[in-house]
């Protein structure tokens, strides 16, 4: 197998991956925030070398703020 063809390939995979993670993201946002979670959870632990918790930050979600108390609609007006 030629390089170039290899090559080829590898940049086809990568895009697939790519397209994948994001029809995840908008499809399954819950499912992918759990994913990430189990993921960086192991990295973080105490112990671990600088590198692989600084990978483990990145991996792991943002943190959920929101305004209201139950993270629902941003519909906090006064009742009429």
């Amino acid at each position: 197998m030629s390089m170039s063809l290899l090559l080829q390939y590898a940049i086809i995979a990568l895009a697939v991956l790519l397209s994948a993670w994001g029809v995840a993201k908008k499809q399954f946002p819950g499912g992918v925030r759990k994913l990430r979670v189990a993921i960086a959870l192991p990295l973080l632990r105490e112990g671990k070398p600088a590198w692989l918790r600084s990978i483990g930050r990145r991996v792991a979600p943002a943190t959920r703020t929101s305004g209201s108390a139950c993270g629902g609609c941003d519909n906090c007006g006064p009742e009429r």
